[in-house]
């Protein structure tokens, strides 16, 4: 039986119940358990001496294993964040399949990169957004960010613009990278006002817990056309999925994967 597991501070089932879930609709022999280890880099060894398959790699440690494992994948290397470690007989690869589906979804929702952006956050998701953004030739894009080191910081790497709040700015896609709307945070905001939606032309929540924040229906019931973060989780997953099993579940196992995960 094959071994891959998760490393968090705060472990979550959603990925364990994705997997899982997954493993046993498909027969494969392999099974996916959630660790929050004492010691990131003794855990890391660990993949590598069990031997471990796969790993899923979580805040705080996405970065903090870079120097441990030997090989970056473009999508890791692009952002300098590692979500997901694969084991091939002891060569430990990182990838970020975050970035991966942010990417996949863009061009799934045939977003074009004429679009002017407001992207809303300056953390380590919202790296992943802007690099896919970059990476898809979208240019016009502002980083909505309050703290201004860390959003002018975010802006410069990726040769974008940035101002301290949306302030009746407009875009034609709205992208929210903050807590705002999250399970157990601040579940009531809206991280953009009613103006602001009317006037965009997709809008992108990337907080998946809810899957109905008050950003994504507030788009619906504007009429708009809107990327959730249900999407972003699912389609991560599945990225670790096949770099772990090397099988590709179809759309609907996927679908019933997420819906499972998420009771």
């Amino acid at each position: 039986m094959s071994l891959c597991i998760s490393l968090a501070a705060r472990p979550s089932n959603i990925g364990t119940r994705f997997h899982n879930y997954l493993y046993d609709l498909l027969g494969l022999n392999f099974v996916y358990k959630a660790f929050a280890p004492a010691d990131i880099a003794l855990a890391v060894a660990g993949i590598r001496g069990l031997p471990i398959r796969g790993a899923a790699v979580s805040m705080p440690y996405k970065e903090a294993v870079i120097p441990l494992v030997d090989v970056m994948d473009p999508s890791a290397k692009a952002i300098d964040s590692v979500n997901t470690i694969v084991n091939d007989n002891g060569v430990l690869t990182a990838y970020n399949t975050d970035y991966i589906a942010i990417a996949r979804l863009l061009k799934d929702h045939q977003v074009p990169n004429s679009h002017s952006v407001l992207l809303r956050g300056a953390g380590g998701m919202a790296k992943a957004v802007a690099a896919a953004l970059r990476d898809a030739g979208f240019t016009a894009v502002t980083i909505v960010a309050r703290n201004e080191d860390t959003g002018r910081a975010l802006a410069d790497l990726y040769g974008f613009a940035w101002q301290d709040d949306v302030n009746g700015s407009t875009a034609d896609l709205i992208i929210n990278v903050t807590p705002l709307g999250m399970a157990g945070a601040d579940e009531t905001a809206q991280s953009f006002d009613d103006a602001t939606i009317a006037a965009a032309q997709v809008v992108f929540d990337v907080v998946a817990l809810p899957s109905e924040t008050p950003l994504i229906s507030a788009a619906r019931s504007a009429g708009k056309p809107v990327i959730t973060g249900a999407e972003v989780i699912a389609i991560q997953a599945e990225e670790q999925f096949v770099l772990y099993t090397g099988v590709r579940p179809s759309a609907e196992q996927v679908r019933e994967a997420s819906e499972f995960s998420r009771r």
